[in-house]
């Protein structure tokens, strides 16, 4: 199946959000995740800039059939940031409405930060399976940067948004994080993925915009806590 997975890394300001100083400085990216022989296809955090996230996959001749949230936060889903309002779920489903695939802990804050209502939600719990035509997309609770974190499983892709950077972890000093859940995420949920994993994160905080989990094992130091003893001391707890 993974011969006929579409995937594509999209970047703020360089392939969305294009001239938007805003955008580019978040360095966000963003995902479509599809099938080849259907040309159906999923958004992955659409935000920042809709109409050029949808153009791209226009380009590349693929049908958006739905969107999935890693996360609540505005730069993933829309909502007000930094006094900026920024793009996202309530553009997409004005102009091409699609299923908001999201973690039903997480659901709440969407509609709070985006303006979408629960009728525009699909649930999720961990081990669900969204579909891109033929192409199967399992969802993973990966709770700590929020209540409702989800990666996305394609194949040997993990799409993981904040949950883990090739250098780091998300933020666990906002509101909804959860210090010791994230422990659990990194040393438990995520530590059975086998090294040849891609990991796809979020935002583009690395020197290189993907990397297997063999790699990121190896150099990112919060994989490599010996206890939550230590992990709670490293985080100020």
């Amino acid at each position: 199946m993974n011969d006929q997975r579409y995937l594509r890394q999209l970047k703020a300001g360089r392939d969305f959000g294009v001239g938007n100083p805003v955008a580019t400085s978040m360095d966000n990216f963003i995902y479509l995740i599809g099938d080849t022989a259907s040309r159906k296809c999923l958004i992955v955090d659409p935000a920042w800039d809709v109409a050029g996230v949808l153009a791209v996959a226009a380009a590349d001749d693929m049908e958006v059939v739905g969107a999935l949230v890693s996360h609540w936060h505005p730069d993933h889903v829309g909502g007000p940031l930094f006094g900026h309002d920024v793009e996202g779920l309530a553009k997409l489903l004005e102009v091409h409405p699609v299923p908001i695939h999201v973690h039903r802990a997480d659901a709440e804050f969407v509609q709070m930060v985006t303006g979408v209502s629960r009728s525009d939600l699909t649930l999720h719990d961990s081990g669900d399976e969204v579909m891109a035509g033929d192409v199967v997309v399992q969802c993973l609770h990966t709770p700590g940067h929020t209540a409702g974190s989800m990666c996305f499983k394609c194949g040997s892709a993990l799409v993981a948004g904040d949950t883990l950077f090739l250098q780091g972890c998300g933020r666990l000093d906002l509101p909804g994080s959860d210090v010791d859940e994230m422990w659990r995420t990194l040393t438990e949920r995520l530590a059975t993925l086998p090294d040849s994993t891609i990991l796809y994160p979020g935002h583009d905080y690395g020197q290189v915009p993907h990397a297997p989990m063999g790699d990121v094992r190896a150099t990112n130091g919060h994989l490599n806590v010996p206890s939550i003893e230590h992990w709670r001391t490293m985080m100020g707890r």
